[in-house]
């Protein structure tokens, strides 16, 4: 192995060439076991196929088990428009008491509160009984391909370099790993390039929800909400506040760091605990290990500014400490690939029905803004679709893409970026996988209608003409 450098330019290591095992081959292969990617192997093992799921991190459940709720199950008009297997998900964890009903919110349309161990367990349970084959601590770090079309991808792990082939390919790594790797066009951020910052939860104990509830409910002219009235917080004992901004000021103003303009409090499930959204950090690049790692570090420091603010300032944390950090940065954008429909602005706004739809979703844009504290929402007053194209890359077949990096703009993903839509999208690309497997033919070819008529007939729900259903 030898080491080069030209000039001024940076060294680099000239590897040998290499022979590399093919470890397994299978049906489908899914990459990424978030919210997306459990519902895309579940769908796609439901007939026997062999479907195997690669996960880099010790469990599956991805944002799910940060301490976030699920947003999105509900439509801004209160009906229910996220069903199918990410419904059959909440039902586990409600049999072991670890998720909410979906609650309607003012400013988020629904919370389901769920609690992010049990998520670990219940996923993975969901994902084992469905028969798909699981791989935990594995990271792709290249591709197989023929031409144009995806043959599979390279593996890193504590066993090596591997190779895993399949007959159909699902990105649901919320990075766009895979196809980024096999050559499909992807945009990141504004036009500037700027993304939206991510959040470290951390989760406080012997907060007293009551208190904080009847302060918001008896004085909303101290303790003003965004968008969120007062008697809400009367009717509501599990619930999310958004707002306090008069709060933060104070505290700022005493020389807290407080890097947001919102204090944002999700309580949990269990009695006394609040999971806390407030950090910050601005220009970080959820695919560069360097960025995230400063990232991770800075967000950690915050931690305890915003953690002296609540006990100080904020009715009912009078007695709060702190129980966990989450297991990572919460990312809400990197990469987005550019794909056979790139869904816009105007598609959420207008409430756009599609032809191929496969998953309707209802969530604002939700921009957290690249440069500074704030952030903007944008709703559309009803639903819109979620296209079968946005799932399907350009310049590489044999390829589906579900959950927050399917081709969109940066404004239209502020809006499908949150868990039920991406469960819902996962769900559509498995049962589009598996249809391609046993037709034959690559994703790009499978019959929609059939899609959409498959879809219907398992409980999902999706605007189509009525000659589909």
């Amino acid at each position: 192995m030898a080491i080069t450098s030209s000039g001024g330019s940076a060294a680099s290591i000239l590897e040998p060439e290499r022979r590399t095992a093919v470890r397994d081959e299978v049906d489908v292969l899914v990459v990424g076991g978030g919210p997306a990617g459990i519902m895309a192997a579940c769908a796609a093992a439901e007939d026997g196929l062999r479907v195997l799921l690669l996960e880099s991190r010790s469990f599956v459940g991805g944002n799910m088990t940060i301490g976030l709720p699920v947003l999105g199950f509900l439509s801004q008009k209160g009906e229910q428009i996220i069903r199918g297997l990410p419904q059959q998900l909440i039902d586990r964890l409600k049999v072991r008491n670890a998720a909410s009903e979906h609650r309607p919110c003012p400013l988020h349309m629904a919370i389901t509160l769920v609690e992010p161990e049990a998520v670990k367990f219940v996923a993975l349970e969901m994902l084992l009984d469905a028969g798909v084959e699981v791989r935990l601590h594995t990271l792709v770090a290249g591709v197989v391909k023929e031409g144009d079309r995806l043959r599979g991808v390279i593996t890193e792990s504590k066993s090596g370099r591997e190779a895993i082939l399949a007959q159909a390919v699902i990105d649901c790594t919320g990075d766009a790993d895979v196809a980024y790797r096999a050559g499909v066009p992807c945009e990141k951020g504004d036009e500037h390039g700027g993304m939206q910052p991510p959040t470290l939860m951390f989760c406080l104990a012997g907060v007293d929800t009551e208190r904080l509830r009847m302060s918001i409910a008896e004085e909303p002219r101290t303790y003003l909400t965004d968008f969120i009235p007062n008697d809400y917080f009367g009717q509501n004992h599990q619930f999310i506040v958004v707002g306090l901004r008069q709060l933060i000021q104070k505290a700022q103003s005493a020389g807290l760091s407080i890097p947001t303009e919102r204090t944002i409090i999700i309580t949990g499930l269990r009695e006394g605990e609040a999971w806390i959204n407030m950090t910050r950090v601005k220009r970080v690049d959820g695919t560069d290990a360097t960025s995230l790692t400063r990232g991770e570090i800075e967000a950690r420091r915050q931690i305890e500014d915003i953690q002296r603010y609540l006990v100080s300032y904020v009715p009912g944390f009078e007695k709060a400490y702190s129980t966990k950090t989450a297991p990572f940065l919460g990312i809400r954008e990197t990469r987005r690939i550019v794909g056979r429909y790139v869904m816009n602005r105007d598609d959420v706004l207008s409430c756009r029905h599609f032809d191929d739809a496969i998953a309707v979703a209802s969530y604002p844009i939700d921009l957290h803004r690249p440069n500074d504290d704030g952030c903007t929402l944008e709703w559309c007053g009803d639903c819109y679709d979620i296209p079968y194209r946005s799932l399907l890359p350009t310049k590489v077949s044999g390829l589906l893409v579900a959950g927050r990096c399917i081709s969109t703009t940066h404004e239209a993903m502020a809006a499908i970026r949150v868990m039920a839509p991406c469960m819902a999208m996962g769900e559509a690309a498995g049962r589009a996988a598996r249809l391609a497997v046993r037709a034959g033919v690559d994703p790009a070819e499978v019959e929609v209608r059939q899609l959409q008529r498959e879809l219907l007939e398992r409980g999902a729900y999706v605007r189509v003409p009525a000659q589909v259903g």
